[in-house]
């Protein structure tokens, strides 16, 4: 209990500023009702109920976000194309053939830059360098390419997310393939050893804790990549367009309900990683 009362107490806090800036952001529209029906300035008590209530508030207050929150994830069928769970389906399906593809071309990188330097010299910089172009420059330029090849649907999406999830993948495994000391590398030289038994016996072994710290990050990145890939294509499905429709329409709550959903996707895939990490490394004697 003693370890829960920090968090508990951050979470309190937020909700408490929360509040308040509902009530700031949201009272301007109660005055200006309140003018234009020719009543009296309303007092602090009223405007903060009205706040609390508005359909379409600036800022929506914690307690709507989770009522929109609860309707859209329990009040209906899944299948329904009003569901959260439909929509957070539709992108975390993008998202983990992303993460997939993202995973496997980050090794794959990892293992050609560790034993030749002229990739190390030629390929880091330039996935370094792909970092640098804002997702939303070139997540159009992504779709329009590959419907142009006949390439739609998941493909697309799944590709913006393989591009922001394999950097952190290439960083990580780089750095873990490299953890071996030199002792470890000679002695395996001495047993003649071959560089594949290298890979398989001591770096690939010594790089998972690395490996796994990256794929938490990748795993968010993912997700980003698969929401950014829905909006510059008017998608009607996906957490992507629940944020599309609610800014067409001026419906915050649903904005903030589906933020709040690809939160809860993003933690989920963070925690199933963190969990499988626990359970390799305790049965390799490198955790409790």
């Amino acid at each position: 209990m003693k370890s829960l009362m920090p968090i508990l107490t951050v979470v309190a806090a937020i909700v408490v500023l929360w509040y308040a800036a509902a009530v700031a952001l949201n009272r301007t529209w109660v005055y200006d009702q309140a003018a234009r029906a020719g009543q009296p300035v309303p007092g602090a008590t009223q405007v903060v109920a009205e706040t609390m209530r508005l359909e379409r508030p600036v800022l929506p207050a914690p307690h709507q976000v989770a009522a929109e929150l609860w309707k859209g994830a329990f009040g209906q069928a899944v299948t329904s194309k009003r569901s959260l769970v439909y929509h957070a389906w539709i992108t975390l399906s993008a998202t983990l053939l992303g993460f997939a593809l993202g995973t496997a071309l980050g090794v794959a990188l990892a293992v050609g830059i560790v034993y030749s330097r002229a990739m190390d010299m030629s390929v880091m910089p330039w996935a370094i360098a792909s970092q640098t172009i804002p997702i939303l420059a070139i997540a159009p330029m992504f779709i329009v390419v590959m419907n142009s090849m006949g390439i739609q649907g998941l493909l697309p999406k799944a590709a913006i997310s393989a591009y922001l999830s394999f950097f952190p993948v290439v960083v990580g495994m780089v750095k873990g393939l490299r953890a071996p000391d030199r002792m470890q590398i000679d002695l395996l030289h001495t047993w003649n050893a071959s560089g594949m038994q290298a890979l398989l016996s001591l770096r690939f072994p010594a790089s998972l804790p690395y490996l796994f710290a990256s794929l938490k990050v990748a795993a968010a990145a993912a997700l980003v990549g698969a929401i950014v890939g829905e909006l510059p294509t008017g998608a009607v499905a996906g957490l992507g367009a629940r944020l599309l429709s609610g800014s067409y329409y001026g419906q915050t709550t649903q904005i903030w309900a589906a933020l709040f959903a690809a939160a809860i996707v993003a933690a989920t895939l963070v925690g199933v990683i963190g969990q499988l990490e626990r359970m390799t490394l305790k049965r390799m004697g490198l955790a409790r």
